[in-house]
């Protein structure tokens, strides 16, 4: 499987739960902070929920 960073560029405050949830599932603990994860469709699926909190990294 292919590997994609993703870096959290948005705040959690304010945001519904789910989204939050979905920010903990991903392994997100502070603010621009960047992980490496495979790109499973489970991934790409939360990624696409949350995308206005995070981005893509090259």
């Amino acid at each position: 499987m292919a590997i994609i960073k993703i870096q959290q560029v948005r705040s959690a405050i304010r945001r519904p739960a789910d989204q939050k949830a979905t920010l903990k599932a991903l392994g997100f603990r502070k603010l621009n902070q960047i992980l490496e994860k495979e790109a499973t469709p489970q991934i790409l699926g939360m990624v696409k929920k949350i995308s206005h909190l995070i981005k893509v990294v090259e």
